[in-house]
């Protein structure tokens, strides 16, 4: 299965709003505070261009106004084209001034999540995973220690959102393994190589993401992938099993005359 990935920045956001539709607009009147606002306005361009490139429409101003991502009773997203529900799957997530959208081209249990790898407590970890988990924390090695945390936690996240309950539903009662040792690459305490940035990398290298499943405590199995760059970790879970993500471009989307 599919899936593809598309990212972000604050600065890559235009100024103008022209590109919501009336109803974000209006909704995004009734938000206070500058960095919800953001926030926000960063989610939407990211999903918009996403789910353009992937429908092959146009991401002029004009066409993006005729997508809407509009929140499902549960919360999760959900496309819309021209006020009709679009047959696709998306997930939404954004982290220190980065926001990524994942969106396969039909209905399936997907989420996906950003977190930045920092210094977290060891009530943290005895708080939200479960045993199994917290012993693969305690057996790694201090440096990997913040980033296997954080990797966790980001798994959990994306599984949250694949199973439509967010973090209503006990962290715990999901499990994140991996096939081998997780090794978190260009992370500045375990490796001096300078990485290349996740932007530049190819959308055909696979190897730039590594396997990981989840399983929940109702029996539930999901399979994904995970990558890192610059301290800033990416997963990615689905059901059914999906492929490396295909990493998405403005550029090369427009080289080709919007015909994806």
């Amino acid at each position: 299965m599919d899936v593809y990935w598309f990212e972000q920045t604050q600065s890559d956001a235009p100024s103008a709003d022209n590109w919501l539709g009336v109803n974000e607009a209006r909704f995004l009147s009734g938000l206070r505070f500058p960095n919800r606002r953001a926030d926000w306005l960063l989610g939407r361009w990211t999903a918009k261009n996403a789910l353009a490139m992937c429908l092959g429409l146009s991401t002029e101003p004009q066409a993006l106004r005729e997508i809407e991502i509009r929140a499902s009773p549960s919360g999760a997203p959900e496309a819309f084209v021209r006020n009709q529900p679009a047959e696709v799957t998306l997930s939404l997530s954004h982290r220190a001034a980065v926001g990524a959208c994942a969106v396969v081209r039909s209905r399936v249990a997907m989420g996906c999540d950003l977190e930045w790898i920092e210094p977290r407590t060891d009530a943290f970890a005895a708080d939200y995973f479960a045993p199994e988990e917290q012993a693969l924390i305690e057996n790694a090695t201090a440096e990997d220690r913040h980033a296997l945390l954080a990797l966790f936690w980001s798994a959990k996240e994306s599984t949250l959102k694949a199973v439509r309950e967010g973090l209503r539903r006990d962290t715990r009662s999901v499990i994140v393994g991996f096939s081998g040792t997780p090794r978190i690459r260009g992370f500045p305490l375990n490796s001096s190589e300078q990485q290349p940035s996740f932007s530049d990398r190819s959308s055909s290298a696979a190897n730039d993401w590594e396997h990981l499943h989840v399983r929940t405590t109702d029996g539930e199995v999901f399979y994904g992938w995970w990558t890192e760059s610059d301290g800033l970790l990416r997963t990615l879970v689905a059901a059914p099993p999906p492929s490396p993500p295909i990493l998405l471009s403005r550029q090369c989307f427009a080289a080709q005359g919007n015909e994806f």
